[in-house]
């Protein structure tokens, strides 16, 4: 009896599995194709044959967020440290060869929330690229000779970020947005982290989060998919599961809201042209998905040469550039607008942005005519998006790590069906009335002719 009855509780276990299996499966656009193997590693397969090339992209839920001060950059550098030596290429020097031999593009990204890699080839070396980024991401070869070459590349890369008077800017804005997570919120890093970083300091970004479990595999090319899946199985298969979730063992901790609002004035004697940025805490995607949609509709509203905005500013000579921005994530991500200021009436165009942006909430800021437009410019960015195969894994990859393959697949169609009151709530939730924080940089020359600090203040 009691086999019996184990046995049909068993029974019942597996039906169970097998029907969340069924409803967990995502929704993909035509010509994607899914599987998950056995080890947790997501596999998306994009059948698109307009080329006799193949894209393989891999992506890690890795990046700035992860980070607290003592590893701040590191995913970064971690990055860089992918393309030298591994257990099948010992040394960088056998590891570019390989690449010429397969006559492959190859680069990776690192930014807040994902981290990808990603080789391009020709359909016949599609064998021979998966076996490159297999040995890359599970089998890396951390020699301080390779490290030492490599610290002041990635330092390198900060440091003319630090030449741009826009990044300054930027940066003194995100430290008053996201406080002591700043670190979370900065891929680049920080001087002193990366430039002392050790082969043990990767090994421990590589045991968190460099898992089959926590990474998405893409093949985008002249393939087909079932011999596509058979091949990623037979080369990523013993790729060990980490038993882990590394999102729920390494939390990110909460984003606190800004307390009150701030505004700075920044001297830098490289700022010959004054910029003006507004900066907000936006949506989520994991708490308020539908504003992130709302956020790009009514920021391509704003974009448009017949807008308020644009009309106020930028037409009538207050500033030769205007743009209202927002970058979907998991977590808050920052609203900005920058505007590029007539350097001979700064004040007058501080003034027209803080009485735009008094009327944001305002029903009639913008027309039926407007929205249906900036909708119809999603759509034809979409299109535009399809034209090239080797930027899809990138697409898909990014929305895998901030927001999910249902969102991904869904995003266009539901640019169409933003209405007011979704426009509404993200701007009352978000932006109107809300704490901001406001920061103007230029030279200590003409601030003094200008007297910024007399007016740009908090409001």
């Amino acid at each position: 009896m009691t086999l019996k009855i184990t046995k049909i509780l068993t029974m019942t276990a597996v039906g169970m599995l097998c029907a969340l299996y069924a409803v967990a499966q995502p929704r993909l656009p035509e010509g994607y194709f899914y599987k998950k193997l056995p080890n947790g590693l997501d596999v998306v397969i994009i059948e698109n044959s307009k080329v006799p090339l193949s894209t393989i992209e891999i992506a890690v839920k890795n990046g700035a967020y992860t980070e607290g001060p003592e590893y701040s950059g590191l995913s970064h550098l971690f990055e860089h440290m992918f393309f030298k030596a591994n257990k099948d290429y010992p040394t960088q020097e056998k590891f570019l060869k390989r690449t010429q031999e397969l006559g492959a593009i190859w680069n990776g990204t690192t930014g807040n929330e994902r981290v990808n890699y990603y080789f391009t080839v020709g359909k016949d070396s599609l064998d021979g690229g998966l076996k490159l980024i297999n040995a890359s991401i599970r089998f890396p070869i951390y020699r301080e000779e390779d490290m030492k070459k490599e610290r002041p590349v990635v330092d390198g890369e900060f440091q003319r970020n630090e030449s741009s008077p826009g990044f300054q800017l930027y940066y003194d804005i995100s430290k008053n947005l996201w406080g002591d997570l700043i670190t979370r919120k900065m891929p680049i890093g920080i001087h002193e982290v990366i430039n002392t970083a050790t082969p043990g300091k990767m090994i421990i970004i590589k045991n968190k989060y460099y898992f089959p479990n926590n990474s998405l595999l893409i093949i985008c090319g002249d393939v087909k998919h079932e011999a596509a899946f058979k091949k990623v199985e037979d080369i990523f298969g013993d790729w060990a599961n980490s038993g882990f979730d590394p999102l729920v063992k390494y939390p990110i901790p909460a984003f606190k809201p800004v307390e009150k609002s701030v505004a700075f004035v920044k001297e830098m004697s490289i700022a010959q042209s004054p910029l003006m940025w507004f900066g907000w805490q936006g949506p989520a995607y994991m708490t308020d998905s539908a504003s992130t949609i709302a956020a790009d509709v009514y920021t391509t509203v704003l974009g448009l040469n017949s807008s308020k905005l644009q009309q106020a500013l930028v037409d009538k000579g207050l500033a030769s550039s205007a743009n209202l921005s927002y970058s979907t994530g998991r977590y808050p991500g920052m609203i900005s607008l920058i505007v590029s200021p007539n350097p001979t009436k700064v004040k007058e165009c501080y003034d027209e942005v803080q009485k735009q942006m008094s009327q944001w909430g305002k029903a009639d800021y913008y027309t039926d005519e407007q929205l249906t437009d900036a909708k119809a410019i999603l759509l034809r960015q979409h299109s535009r998006e399809l034209e090239k195969p080797s930027s899809l894994p990138s697409q898909l990859s990014f929305n895998w790590c901030s927001t999910s393959f249902n969102y991904y697949t869904d995003l266009t169609d539901n640019y169409q069906k933003v209405t007011r009151v979704d426009i509404a709530k993200y701007m009352n939730t978000y932006i109107v009335g809300k704490q901001v924080v406001s920061g103007i940089i230029l030279t200590p020359e003409a601030n003094k002719v200008a007297n910024v600090a007399s007016f740009f203040v908090a409001k």
